[in-house]
């Protein structure tokens, strides 16, 4: 298949140089993208004048045929063409003839390859954001189940309050919501201005609409600025950016997953079908599932250094060194998305063990701060209730007993202020129903959480069907070419 822009040259290029170049592998992805975005350049031209009513239509026709045929299989993708542009544009003139040849009129490669990266992070951006609130669903029934499953809070990995395991799940849904925040604002920049009528980097002499061709592909207008337009990937770096923090966040939970379900802990256990056993160790119950998200987070990391590298020297306005963009993005996407979509299930599946965690609870004495509570509440200052309290602990320590089973009669060898009702202040559950305070803890806390959370995460889903009625696209390339 010829280059576009093989006019100027006298000597055909290197076959090394054009594998090198092309591009066709990974921007074959943008094919839905850049047919839409073609035929919204189309219609824009005929509505001007710029080309004939019997050329628009015709090319029109002729792309949804070359979108039909390709989503039907009818039609392949020549692994040999430069990129996915040139593709369907040769694919279309050898189907139409010259109307094909004026598709291209008051356009470059540049900001059409600007436009398709911008389509598809949109499409496949709105397919995560589908699948982030569909995890936090999962994590919001397994909380709703577990509302009085008394576990010990941590810091420095060290017991240090009561909990239950539903209020320490909900954490996992707000960062999830954060996430599904984060790209929707990256989403509304990136979407505000349109790159297509930008040109190769200083726009073009035909009278284009910019404001049509925005409108007809969901943009709020057309990019202000032709270099700024066909040179900016701010976007693809804000998007990677959140799919890391949101690969952080999943990192976390499965680093939580894998010590719950260690013998160690018996929090939770995992079902068969999300683990795998050991070649030799025939007790093996692994997380590998767990422990590979964790390892995928390090390649979006790595996507997100790679954008900010390619950007961090080029000069205005496209350079070359931009096609890096896709690979980065695509992979950033498809990891997210393939840890998502493993992970859900595995919450669904997974068994919670309140015993053990109750036991666990106790065992930590981490109910230590409500007994010193208790004593600061009939009087005593809270330091010297905290120093009173640690002697009782570390009294429980060397007789082997925790702070419940503690006899009353130990209780008042140490301090006249204890009294029967100190058994009920340090009840783990009730410890946990004591802390009221917004976003805490008790049963009626959570509960709330969940209402609030769950009106989130439709208010996010009805904007998403929202968006239904905006053709959908999917990939492409760039070019320094007009």
């Amino acid at each position: 298949m010829a280059q576009l822009w093989q006019g100027r040259f006298s000597k055909a290029v290197d076959s090394r140089v054009n594998d090198f170049n092309s591009s066709i592998r990974f921007d074959s992805r943008m094919f839905r993208q850049d047919i839409n975005g073609s035929m919204a350049h189309a219609t824009m031209l005929g509505e001007q004048g710029i080309i004939s009513p019997e050329d628009q239509e015709a090319i029109l026709d002729g792309l949804q045929g070359i979108l039909t045929d390709l989503q039907e299989g009818e039609l392949s993708i020549d692994p040999e063409a430069e990129d996915i542009h040139t593709f369907i544009e040769q694919t279309l003139t050898a189907r139409i003839g010259d109307a094909g040849k004026r598709l291209h009129t008051g356009r470059s490669r540049n900001d059409q390859v600007a436009l398709d990266i911008r389509l598809t992070l949109r499409d496949e951006s709105e397919k995560i954001l589908g699948q982030i609130l569909d995890l936090a669903q999962s994590l919001c029934r397994q909380a709703e189940a577990n509302l009085e499953s008394v576990m010990p809070g941590y810091t420095h990995l060290q017991r240090a309050q009561p909990v239950t395991f539903g209020h320490q799940l909900m954490a996992y849904v707000w960062m999830l919501l954060r996430d599904a925040g984060r790209i929707q604002d990256a989403l509304k920049r990136m979407m505000a201005y349109c790159p297509l009528g930008s040109g190769a980097l200083a726009g073009t002499t035909y009278p284009l609409d910019r404001q049509l061709t925005a409108s007809l592909l969901g943009f709020g207008e057309p990019c202000p600025n032709s270099l700024d337009g066909v040179s900016d990937r701010d976007f693809c770096i804000e998007l990677c950016a959140a799919f890391a923090t949101c690969m952080m966040h999943l990192s976390r939970l499965s680093e939580e997953i894998i010590l719950w379900c260690s013998w160690e802990f018996r929090f939770v256990e995992l079902d068969d079908a999300f683990t795998t056993g050991s070649s030799i160790m025939p007790q093996k119950k692994n997380p590998d599932v767990t422990e590979l998200i964790r390892g995928k987070t390090g390649r979006v990391y790595g996507d997100l250094t790679t954008l900010l590298t390619m950007m961090k020297g080029i000069s205005l306005a496209y350079d070359k060194d931009m096609q890096e963009d896709k690979e980065a993005m695509w992979d950033a996407i498809d990891t997210l998305s393939l840890c998502l979509t493993t992970l859900t299930p595995l919450i669904d599946t997974m068994k919670a063990l309140p015993q053990n965690m109750r036991a666990a609870a106790a065992g930590g004495f981490i109910n230590a701060t409500d007994c010193a509570d208790y004593l600061t509440k009939k009087g005593m200052p809270f330091r010297d209730a905290y120093k009173l309290t640690g002697s009782l602990v570390a009294y429980c320590i060397d007789h082997h007993t925790t702070l419940e089973a503690l006899p009353l009669e130990t209780y008042r060898q140490h301090s006249p202020l204890f009294e029967e009702d100190v058994y009920q202040a340090i009840d783990l559950l009730n410890c946990c129903e004591g802390r009221t305070s917004y976003g805490g803890p008790s049963k009626a806390g959570v509960q709330g959480q969940l209402q609030k959370a769950r009106q989130e995460i439709e208010t996010i889903r009805n904007g998403l069907e929202g968006e239904a009625d905006i053709p959908p696209q999917n990939e492409t390339e760039e070019e320094d070419h007009p």
